[in-house]
Parts: C-alpha cells; sequence; structure tokens
C-alpha cells in the first residue's frame, strides 16, 4: 500500500478570505466532491492579509488546495513558490494548490469570466465596457475583456489611485483607459457594465448604470439577486451574474485540485440550493 491515488486519500481543501461567511464555495465543492466520489472536505476559513503567510506555512500535509477570494488575491500570488501564466500578468491568484509542500498559484477567475460571458451569448462584440471598483477581481475582469477585442475601458472607482493595478494591466494590452470617480456622471453607453463593488454601491445607482450599458455582468451575488442585476433584466438587458462566474471558476478550481472534470451546472444548482436556505 506504498502508492495510493491522491483522490483516495481524505484531503483537506478551504476558501480563505474576510468576510467569509457569506461564501458559496464549500456547498460547490462539497457537490463536486460528491460527484467525483471524493472523500475529501471543503471549508471557509477566516483569514485577514497580514495573517495569510503564517497560515499558508502552518499547512498541513493533507491539505491539497485553497480558493482564495478578498482581500487576499495578490498577497496568495506573491507567497506562492509557483505561477500561472495568468498570475505573473495580473499578481493576482484566487487559487493556490499545494504539491509536496510547494504552493502554486492559479488565476481561474480570467477563463472563468470568458466561460460564463460565452455561455450567456456576451462574449463577441464587447469593444467598450465600464468597471466599477479597481481591485483584484476587476483587473482579472479587465484582463479577460482584452483577450477578446476591448479596445476602450471606464474605471469608475473611489480612489483613482488605486487604479493603477488595473488600468497598467489593461494598457498593456492595448486598451484606452479612462478612469473616473464613483460620483462622476455616466457620458456614454458601454457594451458592457461589470461590477465588482458592493451592493451598497451598486445598487444605489442602479438605474442610471443600467441606462448607460448594452448588458451587465454583476460579480457579486450577496444579496441575491442584487438590485442591479434586476434593474438590467428589468430593462431587458442580457446579464452575467456572480453566481455564473463563481460556479465556472470553481469547476476550474475543482480540475486542478483532484485532476477531474465536473459540469459548472452542478455547482451553479449547489450554490442556488444554498442560498435558498439563506
Amino acid at each position: 500500500m506504498c502508492c495510493r491515488r491522491r483522490q483516495d486519500l481524505l484531503m483537506r481543501c478551504a476558501v480563505l478570505g474576510s468576510p467569509i461567511a457569506h461564501s458559496l464555495s464549500p456547498a460547490m465543492h462539497r457537490a463536486a466532491y460528491a460527484e467525483l466520489g471524493l472523500d475529501w472536505t471543503y471549508d471557509a476559513v477566516a483569514v485577514e492579509e497580514h495573517e495569510l503567510p503564517l497560515f499558508l506555512r502552518s499547512l498541513g500535509d493533507d491539505v491539497r488546495g485553497l480558493s482564495v477570494t478578498a482581500p487576499l488575491k495578490r498577497a496568495a500570488a506573491q507567497e506562492a513558490h509557483q505561477r500561472s501564466e495568468h498570475v505573473e500578468l495580473l499578481g493576482v491568484a484566487n487559487t493556490l494548490v499545494v504539491d509536496d509542500g510547494m504552493l502554486s498559484a492559479h488565476n481561474t477567475d480570467v477563463t472563468g469570466a470568458l466561460a460564463a460571458m460565452q455561455e450567456r451569448g456576451l462574449l463577441s462584440g464587447i469593444r467598450t465596457a465600464r468597471i466599477l471598483g479597481a481591485g483584484a477581481t476587476a483587473t482579472s475582469m479587465a484582463y479577460a475583456l482584452s483577450t477578446h477585442g476591448l479596445s476602450r475601458l471606464e474605471l469608475v472607482v473611489r480612489d483613482p489611485a488605486r487604479a493603477r493595478e488595473t488600468q497598467q494591466v489593461a494598457e498593456r494590452r492595448g486598451v484606452e483607459v479612462v478612469v473616473r470617480g464613483i460620483d462622476e456622471p455616466l457620458t456614454e453607453t458601454v457594451d458592457l457594465l461589470i461590477s465588482t463593488v458592493p451592493e451598497d454601491v451598486a445598487g444605489a445607482r442602479s438605474r442610471e448604470l443600467t441606462a448607460a450599458a448594452r448588458a451587465v455582468f454583476d460579480i457579486v451575488y450577496d444579496p441575491w439577486p442584487t438590485t442591479l442585476l434586476a434593474a438590467a433584466a428589468e430593462s431587458g438587458l442580457p446579464t452575467v451574474s456572480g453566481l455564473d462566474l463563481l460556479a465556472h471558476q470553481a469547476a476550474l478550481q475543482v480540475e486542478l485540485m483532484t485532476g477531474s472534470t465536473v459540469d459548472p451546472q452542478i455547482l451553479l444548482n449547489a450554490a442556488m440550493g444554498e442560498l435558498a436556505t439563506r
């Protein structure tokens, strides 16, 4: 019994972030393990950014993978021993895979977002976009769009200085970038609006925001549905939800951690089921 497969062992995985109690990742990953017949565990662990280095150094041999959410995505990229191409380009990671004590960092937000948009028929024809927020997730979204023909991007932020990293990523891809304050009026209609900011920020301006967009992608899923998505649907706009992204990026995480594929729809169903209990 010297060579048991990893899939046959009881392995531990988790999602890290703060706050983390609202996360749907445990429900989705557990559903994936059930589908794959894996006796693995997946938990939610509250970790602040300054706690991450010590937390990662204290991992046991039974830990296989970690999903990473705010505010840890940039710090996770820095802590890894190896980085995927997307992580190297963006400095943002949402996945850490543990192998013989080595941490490899991956970004499934980029590919997951593209898959979610493709599934909803929104991937082609996006030439102009407006992103609310400029944090780690916004950086991934800007890069994803830049790989599919984006020519002009408007970043709407509280503090223009915080948009610098996202702006640079897009500009390196040849995208024209304009940075605007969160309270500035919207003067142009864009092909796609992406919101990465909390409900209390986007929801208050939902009518104005949807009136200046031809499609809406709201990364936020708490509360569900968001005011922004509801306003978009009421206006007849095509939409992509944070749950769509969550399911696709989680399916890619499951594959990285287990070596097996799972249908994102199974994860989406698990997330919706969990939301129904809240």
